[in-house]
């Protein structure tokens, strides 16, 4: 009797644990994502920016600078579908951890060509609607969309969150988003900045006691021909989409799902900028990895994707590599050496400068920035080579084909499809390596003139002193992640 008791709970084991079932959570909402295909016009769109709110000059800007970042949604590739009002009006979504909001086209959307290509809420359609009429604007990389809040039954999976207040959009950006294949973004970011104090709605899943585990889960399929394109599970975590232990790092900052990283390092070799930290957005609604433009440029030149030459970069290195090698082997600290040298000047406010204050046009002012710019990046590059004991002539070459690797603020960078020999990049979190190899941090991308080759990494540069990550889908689907909201924590673990 024993036995046969014993079989059926093997079996009962292994039914829900291949069906992907965590047995020891409850309570939890299962999601189901799918995958849309990437074409080069929408990757070239694609752009993520970030400025301060400060207004500090970029040679000040304090450490703890608040940041608005923005992107515009181009380069999106996983939705799910929703459901709002009674009965659910369906909508597809993007599950966005860089943003906060809920929100979908109206139906008193009129001037807007892009609300007429999707679907529309309809109030008048819906039982539990509840009138709120407040006027909102969320910004984005290219723009805004501006609406009103709203609030109504939201279905989720096949649980309903009651009352959740939510964006109906009346007008929006023509080239943001004109060409998107998704209805609205279901924001699973932090009441912030763009959040208007709406509580998210994977708090309101708390609240209401739909899930009683403060947490979810994001996992995307490796296999691009697996039906299921990936999960997002709200109050629990599928031991079979992971590998081992979870890492986990505590949110940074409030407002975003940030982080603090490490180093990075291009095969063994370390690039050092963020030896000391660097923040890192964790974003399932970007699918590229966005960071500094100075180890952007080192990893263009490693894995020999396409860059920009630039003449003023090359400029800085020939006319003023001698004086920055001079004060780096002096030991100037890198941040004081392109002042020291006279590229780089302090502001007004700063305090600092004994230069007699000079009016300058426009044009002037943009030029010396980006010569100040270019400095700074050939100080570092030049420093990373001394510290290697390469020589002068070595650190300058290296400088130099640098210059000419620049990643293109405006596109994506592309690769030789070959991928084999090129090396991986591993970051740094939670003092464990996380690396990716090239099958993963390449994106393929298929046209009229077949399969295309780009680099998964786009520039991002906020200021030098801050150098800031979005760690977008390149890197999610090589990590299972957990967003811990009760602790303050996300948790990395290798994707299965």
């Amino acid at each position: 009797m024993w036995i046969r008791i014993l079989l059926t709970a093997i079996l009962i084991w292994d039914l829900t644990c291949g069906f992907g079932f965590d047995v020891y959570a409850d309570n939890m909402i299962r999601i189901e994502l799918k995958r849309q295909s990437l074409d080069l016009n929408s990757i070239r769109g694609a752009r993520i920016y970030a400025k301060g709110l400060s207004g500090s000059s970029r040679n000040f800007a304090s450490d703890n600078e608040q940041i608005i970042y923005l992107k515009n949604y181009r380069d999106v590739q996983y939705f799910a579908e929703i459901g709002i009002g009674s009965p659910p009006q369906h909508f597809t979504v993007v599950f966005d951890t860089g943003s906060s909001n809920l929100w979908v086209p109206s139906s008193r959307c009129f001037f807007s060509i892009a609300c007429y290509l999707r679907s529309r809420y309809k109030s008048r359609l819906s039982n539990t609607y509840t009138k709120i009429g407040k006027s909102c604007k969320i910004p984005f990389g290219t723009g805004s969309v501006h609406g009103f809040f709203s609030q109504d039954d939201t279905k989720v999976g096949g649980s309903v969150i009651k009352q959740q207040v939510f964006t109906e959009v009346t007008r929006e950006g023509y080239f943001t988003f004109l060409r998107a294949r998704f209805d609205g973004v279901l924001g699973l970011g932090f009441q912030g900045t763009d959040s208007k104090n709406v509580t998210p709605i994977w708090h309101n899943m708390l609240l209401q006691k739909i899930v009683s585990k403060s947490i979810f889960s994001f996992w995307l399929n490796r296999d691009p021909t697996s039906r299921i394109a990936g999960e997002i599970l709200f109050g629990g975590m599928d031991w079979t989409h992971f590998r081992g232990q979870h890492t986990y790092v505590p949110v940074a900052k409030s407002g975003y799902w940030e982080i603090e990283t490490g180093d990075l390092f291009i095969g063994n070799n370390s690039t050092g900028l963020c030896k000391g930290g660097c923040p890192a957005i964790v974003d399932t609604g970007t699918s590229f990895i966005a960071g500094p433009t100075t180890i952007l440029t080192q990893i263009n030149h490693a894995i020999g994707a396409e860059g920009i030459v630039s003449s003023e970069c090359k400029y800085v290195v020939s006319n003023y590599g001698n004086l920055m090698w001079e004060h780096l082997i002096s030991g100037f600290q890198p941040d004081n050496v392109c002042h020291r040298i006279g590229l780089c000047t302090y502001n007004e406010s700063s305090g600092g400068s004994d230069e007699p204050k000079m009016e300058s046009s426009k044009s002037e002012k943009l030029k010396r920035n980006s010569l100040c710019s270019f400095c700074e990046m050939a100080v570092f590059w030049i420093q990373v080579e001394i510290r290697k004991e390469r020589s002068k002539e070595i650190a300058f070459q290296y400088a130099n084909q640098l210059c000419e690797k620049l990643p293109n603020p405006g596109g994506k960078s592309f690769i030789n499809c070959d991928v084999f020999a090129l090396p991986h990049i591993t970051f740094t979190i939670g003092n464990k390596s996380f690396p990716l190899s090239p099958d993963q941090y390449v994106i393929r991308v298929e046209d009229n003139l077949g399969v295309r080759c780009l680099s998964g990494f786009t520039a991002l540069s906020v200021h030098p002193r801050r150098p800031l990550w979005v760690l977008g889908d390149a890197f999610l689907r090589a990590y299972h992640t957990v967003f811990d909201f009760g602790n303050l924590q996300i948790g990395f673990a290798e994707s299965a």
